[in-house]
C-alpha cells in the first residue's frame, strides 16, 4: 500500500513541477518580449510600441497567477495525500476542495512574489519609456 501512496504523491509532484516550470517560463518571456518591444520602439522612435509592450507583461502576469494558483492547489492536495492513510488512497487529482483563500486565482495574481516581480518590470518599463520619449 505504501507504494500506492508514494506513486500518488509522485504524480502530484510532477504536476506541481510543471506549474512551477510554466511560471518560470512566463517570467522569462515577459521580460524578453518587453525588452524586444522597447528595442523596436527605441530604434524606430515609435512611442506606440512602448504602450504595446505593457499588454504582454500584464497578460503574462495574469497567466503566471493562474499557474501559481494551480501550483498551490496541487501542493494542498499533496499535503492531504501525505496525511491520508494508505488504505484510503484513490489517486484522485481533484483540487476543488482547496480552491479558497490564498489558493484562488485572484489571490495568486496579487501574491507578494508576483507583485514584486511584475511591478519591478512595469516600473523599469516606465523609467525606460521616459528616456525613450524625451
Amino acid at each position: 500500500m505504501m507504494d500506492a501512496k508514494l506513486k500518488h504523491m509522485e504524480l502530484i509532484q510532477a504536476v506541481t513541477n510543471r506549474m512551477a516550470a510554466n511560471s518560470f517560463l512566463l517570467k522569462g518571456w515577459s521580460v524578453t518580449l518587453a525588452a524586444g518591444l522597447f528595442a523596436f520602439a527605441a530604434k524606430d522612435a515609435n512611442p506606440k510600441l512602448i504602450v504595446i509592450a505593457y499588454y504582454p507583461v500584464l497578460i503574462f502576469w495574469v497567466l503566471d497567477g493562474y499557474f501559481l494558483s494551480q501550483e498551490r492547489l496541487f501542493r494542498a492536495l499533496y499535503d492531504k495525500v501525505r496525511k491520508t492513510p494508505e488504505s484510503d488512497i484513490d489517486f484522485s487529482m481533484d483540487t476543488i476542495e482547496f480552491r479558497t483563500g490564498r489558493n484562488g486565482w485572484l489571490a495568486s495574481v496579487f501574491s507578494i512574489t508576483l507583485i514584486v516581480f511584475y511591478d519591478t518590470v512595469l516600473v523599469a518599463m516606465l523609467v525606460l519609456a521616459r528616456y525613450l520619449v524625451h
